[in-house]
């Protein structure tokens, strides 16, 4: 890894923005009406919209760094439709009926975000260009076709197929056989979007307590080291934090997952690329890729690195090992072979919450007041706001069709305890590594390993 590679530091997109100025923190007790434990994205929406639909509501977001420090601040970029968790699973439970009004209520969401953005004056690169999930080698092509089939039979009726030659129309990737489009997917600067929504919560009036951290929540009451925060009703929206809550070690695993992003491109290098739509990328490995080209005409790429640390801990500073930024870019120059001259101008990483059955969930009773959200499975963007509306009309007491969604109230068991967790994820994440390599060199149906490692996910 060169030395002239920036690796750290939160992430490339505040590199961009630089750091906000921190508001100032918890100091002394404090009485309020909801308090909100998370400045993501969650505890955000959470709070706009609790604070739009009753505004004499006293309500106190407390955040341990600063508003999006954590994977709000960090992701692909990817404002998606996608539902966060598996469809199957909800479907086991609520009936598939359930799953396509979640579906439906994903693709709204994107176009939520979108107007909310342009309604507050929040700038954030924001193109509604849609997604593709592309096929580069002959395993993943079946692999790609059953993706396309499972997401139209849950409610995805606008997608599209897409044969090579219809595919390099858009853009030109190395050994692509076929790909999908979807459209319900905007590329967005994540790092722009929070910090245009934390000031506007602010605005509103609510508080907002940073360089705060959290270390017990209990009815009624937060913990923090300076002071105790007094609230009727408590959201817990933590995500990939959450195991440093007390009693939450187990409850979702802080998956690692790691990005860089290039310099940017000369125009005749984006000539020959094509990708003018800048529509979202993904490809059908197992280990999984995304990637978006940027406003200012790089590329940014990501997958999983090092996926998990030992007991759930995690690296704030966003440090990514010289093996995963050598990974990703061999991923990088497989897809791109024309940007292997291209310097990799940052690299860092962040975690995101995984629950045992890889499904995300809304829980909030009434008899505690205590509720939570989160467990996005990487596809936070747009799930957050969704899950911030939902969570307004359950602490108001309100019965919607929001809070009849199959995610509310969906129970999944805890992780098992070291080393077990430590060893299922890393072997997890080896076989989905081995079995890509092997397709990528020359097999033609997936490999016995990924359905291995499938089993070991339980998904």
């Amino acid at each position: 890894m060169s030395a002239a590679v920036l690796n750290g530091n939160v992430s490339f997109w505040y590199r961009q923005t630089g750091f906000p100025e921190r508001r100032p923190p918890l100091d002394g007790d404090l009485a309020t009406d909801v308090c909100v434990v998370g400045g993501g994205f969650t505890g955000l929406w959470t709070a706009y919209y609790l604070k739009q639909a009753a505004p004499d509501l006293d309500i106190t977001v407390v955040e341990r760094e600063f508003a999006g420090f954590g994977a709000s601040g960090r992701n692909a970029g990817w404002l998606s439709c996608k539902i966060a968790g598996s469809a199957g699973t909800y479907a086991r439970k609520r009936g598939r009926d359930a799953v396509i009004a979640l579906q439906r209520e994903m693709v709204h969401t994107v176009d939520e975000v979108i107007s909310v953005a342009r309604t507050e004056g929040i700038e954030a690169d924001i193109v509604k260009s849609g997604y593709l999930t592309v096929a580069h080698g002959a395993a993943q092509l079946p692999r790609l076709r059953a993706a396309y089939d499972q997401l139209r039979h849950w409610g995805g009726q606008d997608l599209e197929w897409l044969s090579a030659p219809r595919l390099a129309e858009r853009l030109r990737l190395d050994g692509a056989l076929a790909a999908y489009h979807n459209p319900h997917c905007a590329r967005v600067h994540p790092a722009k979007l929070v910090r245009g929504l934390a000031d506007a919560v602010a605005a509103r009036g609510v508080r907002i307590l940073e360089s705060t951290p959290v270390t017990a929540i209990a009815p009624g009451r937060v913990s923090t080291p300076f002071g105790t925060i007094r609230a009727g009703r408590i959201v817990r929206a933590t995500e990939g934090f959450t195991s440093g809550i007390e009693g939450e070690r187990r409850t979702w695993l802080p998956m690692n997952s790691s990005m860089i992003v290039t310099e940017p491109l000369p125009d005749e290098l984006w000539k020959r690329l094509g990708w003018q739509g800048q529509e979202l990328l993904s490809d059908a490995t197992h280990a999984y890729t995304y990637g978006q080209r940027t406003a200012d005409g790089r590329i940014a790429i990501g997958g999983r690195g090092v996926p998990y640390k030992f007991g759930s801990r995690t690296d704030r500073a966003g440090q990514t090992s010289a093996d995963t930024v050598r990974a990703l870019r061999r991923i990088l120059t497989g897809l791109f072979p024309d940007t292997a001259e291209a310097a990799v101008d940052h690299a860092w990483s962040g975690v995101l919450a995984v629950p045992r059955d890889w499904c995300a969930s809304i829980g909030y009773d009434p008899a505690t007041g205590v509720g939570f959200a989160g467990g996005y499975v990487g596809h936070g963007v747009a799930a957050t706001n969704l899950a911030g509306r939902t969570l307004r009309d359950l602490l108001l007491g309100h019965s919607t069709e929001l809070t009849a969604l199959p995610w509310v109230g969906h129970r999944t068991r805890r992780w098992e305890p070291e080393p077990f967790r430590w060893a299922g994820v890393h072997g997890m994440y080896a076989a989905y590594r081995a079995a890509d390599r092997s397709e990528s060199s020359g097999r033609t149906t997936t490999s016995p390993i990924a359905r291995l490692a499938d089993r070991i996910s339980g998904r």
